[in-house]
């Protein structure tokens, strides 16, 4: 039986902060000239963009000493000189009427008190831009995208539908493979355009503040159909996961004047960024935070074992928490009974952001390893890689980063399609059947063999043993060595639940897929980097090396279970590397 087809003009493939800035943008600049298709593995409301908490970073008062340039170079210092400068000029210009527009469309900002928005500090950045809705940042941008979209007609919801893979044949986009877990049927979504938006990969380590949706499928999609991936190594590990379940405290917590505290009392970070303290870039923070718990200085949690320092926000008040820090204290008191006004939090670095994604330029176009444009392809937010972030990200400038290239890829995407894109031919009946197989054969009608949550669950302990905040070869090669197990252990694995409706065994089978086939990119990249960058420390080779160094990995697929790397040069056009102090 032939696989159904559903056809859009532009399909956005995840409904995220960035899934959702571009489909507005298609919306406000096209109308109805251009028919959207928005897919989501979820309900629309639930992506994981809905869980950032701190701000979103915009020069907004240039004349109390903020400027573009500021911004930039906080932004390119703070990526260790990987990020691509001129994508940073255009990503920091484009930010402040991105904060307008959700303004004007009823986002709740935070006020000062003559009725201004209002702004915090943040980590990494020299002056207080990071703009903020209490700590509910990325909930009330997702409302208030998802509130504009519905002004709009012309454009279709799919919920709950599990991409697969994107169909590439002879490097051209021809559609995207599709489960709607309603009916387990698989159908061909054809677009004559395509953004990906499908954020990132949290869910490779086992403590992260990531929802458990988040598992690479974005990566491991484009990684499967021969599109290049860029700087996948590059991990970034934010400073306060609440112990002993990962859950975000908001870097705004200490934007607020939040303490680090070691188990001597005191505020360590006066050793390793004496400028800056808490508000250094996370990388340094983390891997100080890091460094006090190998000497001795931590804690350990009685019931999991996980060491960890204290947050300390007492002396900020009730009140202020209150109306700063809300979602904080709920956590806090919720999930482990700590209220954050009477005693402090329990926190360890946790996964939080892959600063690599799918090569892209600072237009969102998604480029092949050549540095081609691959026609009809965009990427948006954490999926994509425009080398904005290079080596470590700053707070705050990931939902920028999603608005920015969810507006630019929308627009753009509209625009191809209305100067006479023409809809790309089928796939292959070849490559059709492959995918059926893939999934109903190779995975659904298996009757024994091992249990894919044990893969899924030793993947993630080998991530986070092997490849976390310090890293050395020794250790990474052993993480490889299992990667490489894990992956032909998948051919065993067996999904309990036989069905076709609702089959989330069967989800989760290419989900783990997924963040295996992500997984072998991320050591294969880090492996290769000889030297430290951001959030890439290696101990083996703890300095930084511009001479041989200062390049963006570009990974593609090589065979079944091999990836090739090649090198592209950082654009430096304003600054030069400096060392990084704080």
């Amino acid at each position: 039986m032939p696989v159904e087809t559903i056809t859009h003009d532009v399909l956005i493939l995840g409904s995220g902060i960035a899934g959702l800035r571009a489909a507005v943008e298609i919306k406000r600049q096209y109308g109805e000239k251009v028919d959207v298709g928005i897919i989501s593995k979820l309900q629309l409301m639930r992506s994981h963009s809905v869980s950032a908490e701190g701000g979103t970073a915009a020069v907004l008062y240039p004349q109390e000493g903020d400027s573009y340039a500021l911004h930039a170079w906080d932004t390119i210092k703070g990526s260790d000189f990987l990020a691509d400068q001129e994508a940073v000029w255009n990503f920091v210009k484009q930010m402040p009427e991105e904060i307008f527009l959700l303004d004007h469309w009823g986002l709740p900002w935070n006020r000062r008190p003559d009725g201004r928005i209002n702004q915090r500090p943040f980590g990494g950045h020299s002056f207080p831009r990071a703009t903020f809705a209490a700590d509910k940042t990325g909930f009330y941008e997702m409302q208030t995208l998802y509130n504009k979209l519905l002004q709009y007609e012309g454009w279709e919801r799919y919920d709950e539908w599990f991409a697969t893979n994107i169909a590439m044949e002879n490097k051209e986009y021809k559609g995207l493979f599709a489960l709607n877990l309603r009916d387990g049927k698989l159908y061909l979504f054809r677009s004559k355009a395509l953004i990906i938006a499908t954020g990132g990969a949290g869910r490779l380590f086992n403590f992260t503040t990531y929802a458990h949706t988040v598992t690479g499928d974005g990566y491991a999609m484009a990684f499967r159909a021969g599109m290049a991936l860029k700087d996948n190594e590059f991990f970034q590990f934010h400073p306060t996961g609440l112990v002993p379940n990962g859950i975000l405290i908001t870097e705004g917590a200490r934007g607020e004047g939040g303490y680090l505290l070691n188990n001597k009392g005191e505020r360590f970070m006066k050793k390793y960024a004496p400028n800056y303290m808490e508000l250094a870039p996370r990388d340094v923070v983390s891997r100080s935070m890091w460094t006090e718990i190998l000497e001795g200085r931590g804690f350990v949690h009685e019931q999991s074992g996980l060491e960890y320092i204290l947050l300390d926000l007492r002396h900020i008040g009730e009140d202020r928490l209150n109306e700063r820090l809300p979602a904080v204290r709920e956590i806090a008191i919720r999930y482990i009974g700590v209220d954050p006004a009477e005693e402090p939090i329990p926190v360890r670095p946790a996964a939080h952001y892959s600063m690599g994604g799918i090569n892209s330029n600072m237009y969102s176009m998604a480029l092949d390893a050549e540095g081609k444009w691959i026609k009809g392809v965009w990427v948006a937010g954490e999926a994509g890689c425009m080398s904005v972030h290079g080596a470590n990200r700053l707070g705050t400038n990931s939902t920028a980063e999603c608005l920015v290239t969810g507006k630019m890829s929308g627009f753009l995407a509209g625009k191809y399609v209305l100067e006479g894109a023409k809809l790309p031919e089928m796939p292959s009946e070849d490559r059709i059947k492959a995918e059926e197989k893939w999934i109903y054969d190779e995975m659904l009608k298996k009757e024994s063999g091992e249990s894919l949550y044990t893969v899924r669950n030793e993947l993630r302990e080998t991530m986070g043993k092997n490849f976390y905040i310090y890293r050395n070869e020794e250790d990474m090669k052993k993480g490889l060595s299992k990667i490489l197990e894990l992956r032909k252990r998948m051919e065993n694995i067996y999904p309990f639940d036989k069905s076709r409706i609702y089959n989330t065994d069967l989800i989760a089978a290419i989900e783990t897929q997924n963040l295996l086939d992500t997984a072998l990119v991320v050591a294969k990249g880090a492996l290769a980097r000889q030297e430290s960058r951001g959030a890439h420390f290696r101990l083996d080779f703890p300095k930084r090396d511009d001479e041989n160094w200062l390049k963006h990995t570009i990974a593609v697929r090589y065979g079944e279970d091999d990836v090739q790397l090649t090198y592209t040069p950082v654009e430096v056009t304003t600054w030069k590397p400096v060392e990084r102090k704080y």
